[in-house]
């Protein structure tokens, strides 16, 4: 008789708890349940149980329209406060606005419709208290360089302009997956680019290369030496010394956030007074000219559905909208956490994606929440989204009144502006503490940084994200399995890597799989569990050591399994089976035991043989290899008995 068959006839104790196997649903009900875990957050789902009619339709306008909800609550003493944040970061908007649309090659009065239109709407369906609605410089580039490339914006403006509304409405259908490291490299490498590109306003040059790389930037450079203003260079540098002075100072004393804030449209103030008095603009001081009066004008006829471009438009539209909506989500929890309270990411998303597709429609480009503009809010002591009402309110009185004033504002000033603001973004500190604590996240990062710095916006941004899917690929292929140890004088049972005074279980090889268990790393897991029950046979074959019988596999990290997970399962307990070693299930959950079920495997391997915990399994199979080395002593007493 073969030892599997002696297994097979010993029968396991009954004194421990069943594993229960879920009850089975109908298909479409369990469709339903999955797809309203995936795409519906909990709070609402918590929130309509057993709620009547009209009380779930009140609920349903407020998870929407978050403004329902704390509307109500609203007091004087927080509109004083929102009044005076609106106003402050109304004085930084302006400038912003301005500096980054001619950023993105793009009218600079389209950076003061964007900080218009959008903020109203965010104020309306944000979940944030303290994220300010406006442009972002690297949006502003990679506008400027995917449409750059099929559309030149200086010869053919108007087609430019429908691009951009385009690529704006198409930024409101995104949705984020950036992780923390590609964005921290991306926001470096892109603040790299835009702070040399800013050398062209700040030398007085006239052209410039379209391109974003740091070879082209460089060469465009020092390849027009001799049309570099010392005029344009001069003011430039002192008005980017006061920026980052008052942006110092802002830093260093929290009371003192306003230096910063007012900064930017002190620069424009002091440097269109000085243009305008000293007529600087006949000396080599270029200046914005002449904006349009009034508010945004409606642009949903402009949109060019029916242009050959719309591809372009398509790609930068997702690709600047994937950007921005990670910053402005990075930035809103960000916040929200001095604050104690949860920024709903559903809900943002939902805002971003009106805000934008409603911004193409009244002639603004891509919209989000930047980091410098929701700090001066937050530090201002902002109470609610309606210090962007208020920053919005301060923005048209500018569109209405106020724009003949910037006609003198030199162009050199705006990109201090950029550039200052740039600097903020190059987290060098944020790249160590990635190196620190993972060496491939800082991988994905440096990969981010150098692929926009030295090709191009896209292909860092794509490389950053390949690399990412790359791990994620190989963590499915080959998870981690591990061989688990008793902790001495306990129930325990944990790596024998991390914990080396574990101690082995007699006649028991116990395994842990952390993953789940599909088409792409099957293969791999049989391989890999045959490995170390080959390993572990020629350890006790080495030493006195009693031999394998039982191994145990711990499926507490098996989140789920499909068909060929099922079938490689089959296929290691007959391999153990030829070799007379028993297969037990040790800490199933209810989805993979559901699968089990199904597959027969439950039934093969014996229910009687799955277990709740780890520790009951190895107090199992110890209590059967004891009864049977009892019974081979009865038997072998017998024997001799009969003998005599």
């Amino acid at each position: 008789m073969g030892n599997a068959d002696i297994i097979d006839q010993q029968e396991t104790p009954r004194c421990f708890a069943a594993v229960a196997i879920p009850a089975p649903q109908p298909f479409f009900e369990s469709l339903k349940n999955d797809l309203k875990e995936t795409f519906l957050p909990d709070d609402p789902l918590r929130q309509f149980k057993n709620q009547p009619q009209p009380r779930k339709l009140a609920l349903g306008l407020q998870y929407v329209f978050p403004i329902l909800e704390w509307a109500p609550r609203y007091s004087l003493n927080f509109f004083k406060a929102d009044l005076i944040a609106g106003i402050t970061i109304a004085s930084l908007a302006i400038p912003q606005g301005i500096s980054y649309a001619k950023l993105a090659n793009l009218p600079p009065i389209s950076g003061l419709y964007s900080s218009f239109v959008p903020p109203l709407i965010y104020a309306v369906m944000g979940s944030s208290r303290d994220l300010a609605v406006g442009t972002i410089a690297v949006a502003s580039l990679m506008t400027a360089s995917m449409l750059g490339k099929e559309v030149n914006a200086t010869e053919n403006p108007t087609l430019y302009l429908h691009l951009a509304f385009t690529a704006t409405f198409f930024a409101g259908f995104i949705v984020d997956y950036l992780s923390h490291a590609t964005i921290v490299g991306f926001m470096g490498g892109a603040a790299t680019v835009v702070s040399l590109q800013q050398l062209k306003g700040i030398l007085g040059l006239k052209h410039f290369t379209q391109s974003t790389d740091l070879v082209s930037v460089m060469r465009s450079i020092f390849s027009q030496m001799q049309q570099w203003r010392w005029e344009s260079a001069v003011l430039g540098g002192i008005f980017l010394f006061y920026l980052l002075v008052a942006r110092y100072c802002s830093k260093k004393r929290a009371k003192l956030f306003w230096m910063s804030a007012v900064a930017p449209l002190m620069s424009v103030i002091i440097g269109s007074l000085l243009v305008y008095f000293t007529h600087a603009e006949k000396h080599g001081i270029q200046v914005i000219g002449k904006l349009k009066e009034g508010l945004n004008p409606l642009s949903a006829m402009d949109l060019a559905f029916r242009s050959e471009y719309l591809p372009t438009a398509i790609k930068t539209g997702i690709i600047t909208g994937v950007v921005a909506l990670a910053e402005g989500i990075a930035v809103g929890r960000s916040f929200s956490m001095f604050s104690n309270y949860h920024i709903d990411g559903n809900k943002e998303m939902i805002a971003y994606g009106i805000m934008n597709i409603a911004g193409s429609c009244t002639s603004c480009y891509i919209t989000t929440g930047p980091f410098s503009r929701t700090a001066v809010n937050f530090n201002a002591g902002c109470k609610s989204a309606v210090s962007n009402i208020v920053m919005a309110l301060a923005v048209m009185l500018t569109l209405l009144f106020l724009t003949p004033l910037f006609h003198y504002t030199p162009i050199v000033v705006l990109s201090s502006i950029i550039v200052s603001a740039m600097l903020g973004l190059i987290e060098y500190s944020a790249a160590l503490h990635l190196w620190d604590i993972d060496k491939f996240d800082f991988l994905v990062c440096m990969t981010a940084y150098f692929g926009v710095v030295f090709c191009s916006i896209e292909i860092g941004l794509i490389l950053a994200v390949l690399l990412s899917v790359l791990r994620l690929l190989l963590f499915m292929t080959r998870p981690r399995t591990l061989v688990l140890g008793n902790i001495p004088d306990s129930k325990i049972y944990r790596s024998i890597d991390q914990y080396p005074n574990t101690d082995n279980v007699s006649g028991i090889l116990i395994l842990k799989i952390d993953a789940p268990i599909y088409f792409v790393n099957s293969s791999y897991l049989r391989e890999r569990i045959l490995r170390w029950i080959n390993e572990e046979e020629d350890k006790q074959n080495s030493s006195d050591k009693s031999r394998l019988k039982y191994v145990i596999l711990d499926m507490g990290g098996i989140a789920d399994i499909d068909t060929s997970g099922t079938s490689m399962l089959e296929e290691v307990k007959s391999t153990l089976d030829r070799r007379g070693i028993k297969l037990v299930m040790a800490n199933p959950g209810g989805e993979v035991l559901k699968k089990l079920n199904n597959a027969k495997l439950m039934a093969k391997v014996g229910q009687e043989w799955f277990f709740l915990t780890v520790g009951e399994a190895v107090e199992a199979c110890n209590l059967m290899i004891h009864n049977s080395v009892s019974h081979q002593s009865e038997s072998w007493i017998n024997n001799v008995i009969d003998l005599v």
